[in-house]
């Protein structure tokens, strides 16, 4: 007992507090780990039982309850426990309550065959056309002494004067005829004048021109430039005091009563467009009005840049309403008769990743329906969907909106989708 006392009596009261108080904190510290960890565990053990929740592009973003990802903001999606299911799925199957469907959205529509009918956008304007122009050029070299052309849009008629020439060249080819004509052997003569005349003809000089030299005897330095045809000057190259050289175009005249209209396709439409098809187009010039015309002529050559075909239409031109350089819009309806009989599904429905296409195919031989994740090839682009080319059969049942809902949850519970595939 003595020794106790002096040992107390020794020991500073501090160090003995600090001994008390670590004693307690060794029992009471592993006392309150057991029950933090069981009081987790239980939690956890009741998010596992219970629905969660999560966002199909962050699936870091998981809680109990539906609403909206902090992150992008999109509706978040049932997760799925396959832990169970895993067996009777295979690799490409999903399978979703009733709830998760219904949260996600899934609408489903039964596959059929039917008319596909193609809807083609085009683009053109007009033109004046080819067969009907005339480029009016200079027969003999030589200064454009009077122009009758005043500028672009000028009518003319057939034969009427356009221009007058001063040519030395012609000056010199009428005074061959004048020589000839007073050579003083007939015989010689005679070979003469016609060797000067036909000189002249080449120089597309009038017969009237040619009968003037010959019944003066007296050579001419001008010209008329005649017109060939009657139209509208739709260009002009020259001004009155030019020099021209001989086969020099001066100008063009285009008979705008009938006109071309120029549509640009591309070359994915090349193929459903025919000569013959009919073609609605309307023009912002004449708001409100619809024309119709049909393909005459389909360019053989695609441009390298555009990567498009001129298609033709032939319009009459009554009152010139159609005026070359006119935008126009137009829209064919190809029917495309090879393509008759294959199914026809809505553009929701594929999922494209710029590799393959697919679709998902529900179903309903089990107590909860299924998704089966399945390739398809596509065919023609329609207005509103695919032609399907191969991968489904007429009857069965495919997901028409909320496809990517599901394929996010096929991501999610790691099986194959549209962008995880086998061998990839």
């Amino acid at each position: 007992m003595n020794k106790i006392k002096d040992f107390f009596n020794r020991t500073d009261r501090k160090s003995i507090l600090l001994g008390l108080v670590l004693g307690s904190l060794i029992v009471w510290v592993p006392m309150m780990l057991f029950w933090h960890r069981d009081s987790h565990g239980q939690a956890f053990e009741k998010q596992a039982t219970g629905q969660m929740y999560t966002c199909s592009m962050h699936p870091s973003v998981q809680q109990d309850h539906p609403g909206k990802c902090p992150i992008c903001g999109m509706d978040l999606i049932p997760m799925t426990h396959h832990h169970d299911e895993s067996h009777a799925m295979g690799s490409d199957e999903v399978m979703l309550s009733d709830e998760a469907a219904a949260l996600a959205n899934i609408e489903t529509q039964v596959v059929g065959s039917g008319t596909a009918a193609k809807e083609i956008r085009l683009f053109g304007k007009v033109q004046a056309d080819e067969r009907l122009q005339q480029t009016q050029a200079a027969y003999v070299s030589g200064r454009i002494e009077r122009l009758m052309i005043n500028a672009v849009g000028d009518r003319v008629g057939s034969g009427q004067t356009l221009a007058v020439i001063y040519s030395p060249e012609l000056y010199t080819a009428e005074q061959e005829l004048v020589s000839a004509l007073s050579f003083p052997v007939s015989e010689q003569r005679k070979a003469l004048v016609e060797a000067a005349v036909e000189k002249l003809r080449l120089l597309n000089i009038t017969s009237s021109q040619i009968n003037e030299v010959i019944r003066n005897k007296k050579a001419s330095p001008y010209v008329t430039l005649k017109a060939n045809t009657s139209g509208t000057v739709v260009d002009k190259q020259i001004a009155q005091g030019d020099y021209v050289k001989q086969g020099q175009p001066l100008l063009k005249i285009a008979n705008l009563s009938t006109v071309w209209v120029m549509f640009q396709a591309y070359e994915g439409d090349l193929p459903f467009i025919r000569v013959g098809e009919t073609i609605h187009f309307t023009s912002e010039a004449m708001p409100g009005r619809t024309f119709t015309g049909k393909v005459s002529f389909i360019d053989p050559l695609l441009d390298p840049k555009s990567r498009t075909a001129g298609v033709r239409v032939v319009m009459s031109n009554p009152g010139g309403m159609f005026k070359p350089e006119m935008i126009v819009t137009g829209n064919a309806t190809a029917n495309m008769a090879q393509y008759g009989g294959k199914i026809v599904v809505p553009k929701s429905a594929v999922l494209w990743t710029g590799k393959r296409s697919v679709v998902y195919v529900k179903d309903d031989s089990g107590d909860m329906p299924m998704y089966e994740l399945r390739q398809v090839t596509l065919g023609p682009t329609l207005p509103d969907g695919y032609v399907i080319a191969d991968g489904l059969a007429e009857g069965e049942e495919i997901v028409t909106n909320g496809a990517f809902a599901i394929d996010a949850s096929a991501q999610l519970a790691g099986k194959h989708s549209m962008m995880n595939q086998p061998g990839e």
